[in-house]
């Protein structure tokens, strides 16, 4: 993938908003056929950065390059071959499942006949042929959240803008999204996603930045970002709220510890090893769990902070 072509290009990239600096002079590049990530907490400058990339909102400083053109000049054109999916669903209410992606695909210059075809197509790889001429009001979030992915697919877009594409979906929604968006994947569509989900970055994304109040902390894959960041696995030792946590009695059994408002983090290289010598030192968590490490505790390394603080 190395060899692919880039298909945005950023350097030192500013957004202001007044005085508010939501993007502070980052460097990011997309290569044609990956799937891309901005991992961070809401207020990081991952949509802001969406926006500009997305040729709808003007840098402030720095320069950006999307599909080979700069935004500042050639922004219809970069936009007739983005596909986008906001934060929040904006479908038409008053329109049927089939006539909201008939009707977007009308803007983009298709012809009845297209759009007809097209919206068959798309019902068919969001499942919701079945669904084509109701309402969509009544739908449910998973579904309306399908619908807007399958608009946004209506032109045969070259790069997939998804900014934070299952947020407040159920875990069974959340999946089947992640299916459909591994099959664009897997016909070519370059994926841009930004979540707050360390799950869903490491689902889906091949390479991801780590953004933090508008600076990139840390890019690489999700394993290579847990490998440098992070032991193979953690012990969480979780006591009463108030109660105060024996740091010094478990410290030496982990490469480090981080101290959270309900509970210990043991990172260690053999967690049940680590447990084992935790209960013979008579330590007394009301629950322990081992578990491998994720990208939230990357985070937490880099930041000091939970993504979801």
């Amino acid at each position: 993938m190395d060899d692919e072509p880039t298909l945005v290009r950023a350097k030192a990239l500013v957004k202001r908003f007044g005085d508010f600096e939501a993007v502070r002079g980052i460097d990011v590049e997309v290569r044609r056929g990956e799937a891309f990530g901005f991992l961070g907490p809401n207020g990081a400058g991952k949509s802001s950065t969406m926006r500009m990339i997305a040729s709808v909102s003007p840098r402030t400083d720095g320069d950006l390059e999307v599909l080979g053109m700069d935004p500042d000049t050639h922004g219809p054109h970069i936009r007739a071959r983005l596909g986008v999916v906001p934060q929040q669903d904006n479908l038409d209410n008053e329109l049927t499942v089939r006539q909201n992606l008939q009707v977007y695909g009308r803007y983009f210059g298709l012809s009845r006949a297209q759009v007809r075809r097209k919206a068959v197509e798309l019902l068919e790889f969001a499942q919701l042929s079945e669904r084509a001429d109701a309402e969509v009001e009544p739908l449910s979030g998973g579904m309306k959240r399908r619908l807007t992915i399958a608009r946004s697919l209506v032109n045969d877009p070259e790069l997939l803008l998804l900014d934070e594409p299952t947020t407040g979906l159920d875990p069974q929604a959340r999946h089947l999204l992640w299916d459909r968006l591994f099959r664009l994947k897997a016909q070519g569509v370059t994926l841009i996603v930004t979540t707050h989900y360390m799950d869903e970055a490491e689902q889906l994304c091949d390479r991801l930045v780590v953004m933090d109040d508008g600076r990139i902390v840390a890019e690489g894959s999700p394993a290579d970002l847990i490998a440098r960041y992070s032991t193979r696995e953690v012990l969480e030792l979780r006591f009463l709220p108030g109660e105060q946590a024996p740091v010094d009695r478990v410290a030496d059994l982990a490469e480090r510890v981080e101290v959270l408002p309900d509970r210990l983090l043991l990172y260690t290289a053999a967690g049940e090893s680590a447990l084992e010598q935790v209960h013979a030192r008579e330590v007394r968590p009301v629950s322990s769990l081992v578990r491998r490490s994720s990208l939230e505790d990357v985070f937490l390394r880099l930041t000091g902070r939970t993504l979801v603080d």
